[in-house]
């Protein structure tokens, strides 16, 4: 009896080579710039570490997470690490120990890392989020000049950037993101003015590097960018890079069925069939990623042809027609997500039937869906 570990009955492979393509064409795009790789949730689900790598031997200048796990998993491959959100007081040990990039939001956060800095015999190196519109985290416009002031005269603080977020670069021309651009350049000017000037100096995400190149320009320096990298982008808006997605996801065919006229097919019998049809079962459903928004609305690729979704998905199972490949057979290999020539399915494609965006399209990939790294 073979006794081996069976494969995956789904999984995603993520193209390290065009990956790095991706990553060529954004810096390119924003040199003298340089750019950092947004990796929080894993690289949004496609497996922080090995895509780290691959960007560190492409040349990116540094790493940017969400929490402390995310930054430690990364400490060891010889570029920066930065925290982009917030940090609690009890994180702060570790991460000074492992000389991550902190955030600044408040005095009060200056206040604690510098404490532990000092405690360690530390200089932390930070970066002062300020707000300037998102309305989440980080100093207020009107107080940020004084909270750096202060700041600053942390001994065992090295303040060597300044950031902000735009909320809605995704918009070309949007009135709010052009004032929230000028006015952070109108703060880092009065710094500078002050004397105190930043060795990095960031607002541009994502959204920004393909709507407004000015988030790229003087006195920017650095860019953040992430689901670029994997080759998507926000649904409203410019496509400005002519990236390529990373992604396809795969699974196979598990059942290939006659079934008769009038057959009803899946949960809430929400398809019959109208004359008698080949279907086929694959061995993936919303589980592994794949939205309910797909039932009767969507197709999957076997053998290159789109072969449509009939019903509604279920948790670990999806049915589609088979006439147009009649010599489909079980064990055959579906593309859910991907591929190539005009039937690719992007993650663009799916974020429209859903009504979300691409993020959340690819932070759904379920956690048993095994991801494979190809270069």
């Amino acid at each position: 009896m073979n006794r081996s570990t069976p494969p995956h009955r789904v999984w995603l492979e993520v193209s390290l080579n065009t990956l790095s393509d991706n990553y060529q064409k954004i810096a390119s795009a924003v040199a003298p710039a340089r750019v950092m790789a947004v990796l929080k949730a894993n690289a949004y689900g496609l497996g922080a570490k090995p895509i780290a790598e691959a960007l560190a031997q492409a040349g990116v200048a540094r790493f940017g997470v969400a929490e402390p796990y995310e930054a430690l998993a990364l400490s060891d491959l010889g570029l920066p690490v930065q925290i982009l959100g917030s940090v609690l007081p009890e994180e702060i040990p570790a991460l000074v120990s492992a000389n991550v990039v902190l955030p600044i939001t408040d005095l009060t956060s200056a206040k604690q890392i510098h404490d532990e800095g000092r405690r360690q015999n530390r200089r932390v190196r930070v970066h002062f989020k300020i707000d300037t519109g998102m309305g989440r985290l980080g100093i207020l416009l009107s107080d940020a000049p004084q909270v750096i002031r202060e700041a600053r005269a942390f001994s065992h603080l090295d303040p060597e950037g300044i950031y902000s977020h735009l909320p809605v670069a995704y918009r070309a021309g949007e009135e709010y993101t052009q004032r929230q651009i000028h006015d952070f350049t109108g703060l880092v000017r009065a710094m500078e003015a002050e004397g105190m000037t930043f060795a990095w100096r960031h607002i541009a995400n994502s959204d920004a590097i393909n709507n407004f190149p000015q988030a790229a320009q003087s006195p920017f320096n650095l860019v953040r960018t992430g689901i670029n990298l994997h080759g998507s982008f926000d649904t409203e808006g410019k496509r400005a890079l002519h990236l390529r997605s990373v992604l396809t996801l795969k699974t196979r065919l598990t059942a290939v069925r006659q079934m008769p006229q009038g057959a009803f097919i899946g949960y809430g019998l929400t398809h019959r069939l109208a004359h008698a049809t080949p279907v086929g079962t694959i061995s993936a459903g919303y589980a592994d990623g794949l939205p309910l928004a797909l039932s009767n609305r969507s197709y999957v690729l076997i053998r290159g042809i789109p072969c449509p979704i009939l019903g509604r998905l279920s948790m670990d199972y999806t049915t589609v027609a088979l006439d147009q490949v009649p010599e489909a057979c079980v064990g055959d290999e579906v593309i859910c997500l991907g591929g190539e020539g005009p039937h690719a399915i992007s993650v663009e494609d799916w974020a429209h039937l859903k009504g979300t965006h691409p993020y959340e399209i690819i932070c759904s990939i379920g956690t048993r869906v095994e991801r494979r790294h190809i270069s």
